[in-house]
């Protein structure tokens, strides 16, 4: 009797062949292959979800400051999951802390990075800032990059 190492019927050496209707096409590819890039703001301050503005990085950060940093952010948002399907409170406590502690050091929360003295749109929806007709004429973009409702 052969050996089963996988999923596949008894005997055979490989998965048999899908139907026809099963392939996927080139164009599904396609069009992965050419999402754009998240809407940015002109002044390059924030990006648009589902027409909200949400802070950027701050671009004076170095590469491998910003890389470590993004790291750091990871990894407290894996040790705040891990410690609440735990139900630990004190360990969801301490992540929550740090990835707080990345988003400030990477400038997506706290004081301002820029120095203009601009006030701060963050998590304002586009239509209710200075950003509005900039984000009327961008809308049809920001519709297609934007995350679907749940």
């Amino acid at each position: 009797m052969p050996v089963r190492t996988g999923f596949f019927p008894r005997g055979a050496a490989s998965a048999p062949p899908r139907p026809e209707s099963c392939r996927h096409e080139r164009p599904v590819l396609r069009q992965f292959l050419t999402m754009t890039e998240p809407l940015v703001t002109p002044d390059d301050r924030y990006v648009v979800v589902r027409g909200r503005l949400w802070r950027r990085s701050n671009p004076a950060l170095s590469e491998d400051a910003r890389e470590r940093l993004v790291s750091d952010l990871m990894a407290a948002r894996r040790a705040k999951q891990a410690a609440m399907r735990a139900g630990d409170e004190k360990a969801r406590a301490q992540a929550r802390e740090q990835v707080d502690a990345a988003k400030r050091a990477l400038g997506e929360r706290g004081p301002v990075w820029w120095t203009d003295r601009a006030p701060d749109w963050n998590r304002h929806l586009a239509k209710n800032t200075p950003y509005a007709g900039w984000y009327a004429e961008h809308s049809a973009h920001a519709e297609h990059t934007d995350e679907p409702d749940d």
